[in-house]
């Protein structure tokens, strides 16, 4: 299973939404509304997922699907 998809689970499952409503370059703040408790379940999601510590701070810098996709790649995700 890809990073991507991972990820779109992850996403899926904590904001509640559809696949198809997750755009790559969509912010998740604006598009989602997503606050500070969201970004630490998708933070711990993202763990338990990839087995890839991604910290809230790092969260909060990112603004969208791909930026999020990107650091994981970064870091060795797979």
């Amino acid at each position: 299973m890809s990073i991507e998809t991972k990820v779109t689970e992850v996403l899926q499952k904590v904001l509640d939404v559809e696949a198809s409503e997750i755009k790559g370059d969509a912010s998740l703040a604006t598009a989602f509304g997503v606050d500070s408790t969201e970004m630490v379940e998708i933070s711990v999601g993202i763990k338990k997922s990839l087995g890839v510590p991604i910290g809230d701070n790092e969260l909060k810098k990112t603004h969208s699907f791909d930026q999020i996709v990107e650091i994981l790649k970064g870091k060795g995700a797979q």
